[in-house]
């Protein structure tokens, strides 16, 4: 932590210099120059840097803040005889004073009478800290420094028993195929889905009647020829609110009401929905998400406060075609389901293509083609009958997913949700030429709709035409609550606008909304290396690094110099236990950020204990935790769903994020964080399988969450999974 400068503030400097080929020549990295804390320009007095992994070697020293510059080089010297020195080459290196910076350069060594050069990539790092700080960063440093005690056993001391990087044959700076590394995923594979295939079935119109999502482009055939259009269910919706016969276009603009949807009612609990005495839900308690913490206490406080409806929410995407509707649909529906809301998404192009067929043209989406707006408007009502029919059954929040893009049906919407759920409506507007044209080619690349299109430019402008007929009856959301995301996926600012918004699951939804965005970038997720407790078969701890771990992390500093190498923006993300911190060590000229919420799940009472242990001298709490792996929290521990809400600002963040992003962390941390992008159900999180010495890289973008593999090294001793 920086201070302001004053006379008494000391200037914190941090030297590191890495090279594979040092240990392999023999060579020790020393610094001097004009300073007494250089030394002095004599190269016999130059100060040795302390090797800190095998390719690495550093030095720290505080100077006064006020100090003259320091000018210094490095020179390498043979370890057997240091009479023999190597001066870096170019000009010296120069330190003012009072500065906080971080400089990347490469210094440059001209072996064997400048036959062989040998090129070093140092880091220099420069922070003013108070006598405060200082006192409290060697603090932490010697307790960092201390090895750990887990139940009387001590752990081998940091940094120590390093053996040359030649030996591991993967040493960081050494050119590598990172495609021999990748290995099958599991879950969510590396290809593109077109994000309208994986919403809710149309279960209305299936003869099967089920409404899971589960391998849905298998299970759905679109017919090529126009369907049967005889349903009436939005015909007979739209006559119950005109006295019994189909309305005409100027009854139904007279149909819109504004209800004030989402305006705050206070009741009083009645006696069926709440009991002081035994502190029970009634059935309603179906209602409540599986979440703990504050999740918990809010939804507790909406059973006994809350309206009815209010219980059960809407999202009701409004925009024009190719505005990311979808993308935005899927996301929120994905997070929502992350923090144990029952949440479905219903899309109504989905409806549209099972009824009525893949093949229609631009002329089916005008505003002045009435059997076409009649059609679109019943495949509508079929889905939002469907959303309700869902909701009585248990569901909590439906995303609604179409255009609705006029007050008419809109209000039809809101008319059948009355006295049924709280509707918000989610308008997205984008005026930037670039990504709608990149929108609409993505949209007519993937959609059923042009899947036997042949002529890709053909398909693009019948999109173009489709899309100019929606823009002539387009009107904009002025009623009810909503929620207007303006222009934030360009990544150039933006604003986000809302009207009526209150309670606690709608304000979660508008802060995880502006923290949203369509900026391709990896997450790479990977546990820490193999760790001491690992070895023991011990769980929770903070051990530090085995052999193996070590040899991964140097693994994983060259894997991220290659991957990463044209990201200098990227950052790493770690844990506040020395394991994850030991496996990031090696990597340089990336940020590092430590998390106590990426910190492994807490074993409580139990940690530092095998699961034979537990099982022997805890049986009941080991049975309780076999049943069910996902609620059971340890005695003065945590459970996964603890861990899940703790997680949630890690999540907002790595939404916010712009750059890639390396999480070092543990196998309970990565499967819940690898839930949320594989959309896995919260049931699945605790057997997810999240490999030691194994890279997953979660692509982020405008085409969905992509998922890759790579797979270092095997781990030396099996693991049991917290």
């Amino acid at each position: 932590m920086a201070s302001s400068g004053g006379i008494s503030d000391q200037l914190f400097i941090s030297v590191q210099l890495e090279s594979p080929r040092l240990a392999e020549l023999d060579l020790d990295p020393h610094l001097f120059g004009s300073h007494p804390v250089a030394g002095s320009w004599d190269p016999c007095k130059a100060l040795p840097l302390e090797r800190a992994s095998a390719a690495v070697w550093d030095l720290s020293c505080v100077v006064p803040s006020q100090h003259e510059p320091l000018d210094f080089k490095f020179v390498l010297k043979q370890r057997d005889d240091s009479s023999q020195c190597i001066v870096e080459e170019g000009p010296n290196r120069s330190l003012g004073c009072q500065s906080n910076e971080v400089e990347m350069r490469t210094a440059v060594f001209k072996l064997n009478e400048g036959k062989d050069v040998l090129e070093c990539k140092v880091q220099v790092e420069t922070e003013m800290l108070s006598p405060f700080d200082l006192a409290a960063s060697w603090k932490a440093r010697q307790e960092y420094l201390r090895p750990s005690r887990v139940r009387g056993a001590h752990d081998v001391t940091i940094n120590t028993g390093l053996e040359g990087s030649a030996k591991n044959g993967f040493a960081s700076g050494l050119e590598l195929d990172l495609e021999k590394y990748v290995v099958p995923t599991p879950n969510m594979g590396s290809g593109v889905v077109y994000a309208a295939n994986l919403t809710e079935n149309p279960r209305s119109l299936l003869q099967t009647g089920s409404s899971s999502n589960n391998d849905t482009a298998k299970d759905i055939v679109y017919n090529s020829t126009k369907g049967d259009s005889s349903s009436n269910h939005y015909v007979n919706t739209m006559k119950g609110a005109t006295g019994g016969h189909a309305p005409s276009l100027e009854e139904q603009r007279a149909m819109f009401v504004d209800r004030g949807v989402g305006s705050p009612n206070f009741a009083r609990p009645t006696k069926e929905t709440f009991s002081v005495s035994n502190f029970k839900l009634d059935s309603e308690a179906k209602d409540m998400p599986a979440a703990e913490g504050a999740v918990a206490a809010a939804a507790v406080a909406d059973q006994m406060y809350g309206p009815k409806e209010d219980r059960k929410l809407t999202i009701v995407l409004v925009g024009l075609p190719a505005r990311g509707k979808t993308f935005t649909a899927a996301k929120l529906t994905r997070y929502l389901r992350w923090l144990g809301h029952e949440t479905k998404h219903f899309n109504v192009g989905k409806y549209r293509r099972l009824k009525h067929g893949t093949n229609q043209t631009a002329d089916f989406f005008r505003g002045d083609n009435r059997e076409g707006v009649e059609a679109r408007n019943e495949v509508a009502a079929l889905a939002m009958e469907d959303m309700l029919s869902w909701m009585q059954e248990g569901g909590q929040v439906g995303i609604f997913d179409a255009t609705n893009s006029t007050r008419i049906r809109r209000n039809m919407l809101m008319k059948m949700a009355e006295g049924k759920c709280k509707i918000i409506f989610l308008e997205t507007i984008c005026n930037d030429k670039d990504v709608l044209e990149r929108n609409i080619r993505l949209k007519v690349q993937q959609s059923p709709d042009y899947a036997e299109q042949t002529d890709f430019e053909a398909g693009v402008q019948d999109f173009k035409e489709r899309l100019t007929y929606y823009e002539k009856v387009y009107e904009p959301v002025e009623e009810g609550s909503y929620i207007k995301m303006i222009d934030m996926v360009s990544g150039k600012g933006g604003q986000l606008q809302i009207n009526g918004i209150s309670g606690y699951l709608p304000g979660r939804i508008v802060f995880f909304l502006v923290n949203c965005h369509l900026t391709p970038r990896p997450i790479l997720l990977t546990r820490h290396g193999e760790s001491m407790d690992n070895v023991r078969g011990r769980i929770g701890g903070d051990s530090s690094s085995s052999e193996a771990g070590q040899l991964y992390s140097r693994k994983l500093a060259s894997f991220v110099e290659k991957r990463l190498k044209s990201e200098r923006t990227a950052s790493i993300w770690t844990s506040t236990l020395q394991r994850t911190i030991l496996t990031a060590h090696p990597i340089i000229g990336f940020p590092k950020i430590q998390w106590r919420a990426l910190d492994e799940i807490n074993a409580g009472v139990c940690d530092g204990m095998t699961y034979d242990e537990i099982k022997k001298s805890k049986p009941e709490e080991y049975e309780s935790r076999k049943k069910d792996k996902l609620r059971y929290r340890y005695p003065r521990g945590e459970s996964y769903l603890d861990v899940i809400q703790r997680l949630e600002p890690v999540i907002i963040e790595l939404e916010r994020q712009r750059a890639p992003v390396v999480v070092i962390a543990h196998q309970a941390v990565l499967r819940a964080l690898y839930a949320y992008f594989a959309d896995k159900p919260l049931e699945e999180v605790p057997n997810i399988e999240i490999p030691l010495h194994t890279i997953i890289e979660i692509q982020m973008g405008v085409a969905g969450v992509q998922e890759k593999r790579y797979k270092l090294m095997d781990a030396v001793h099996p693991t049991a999974g917290l």
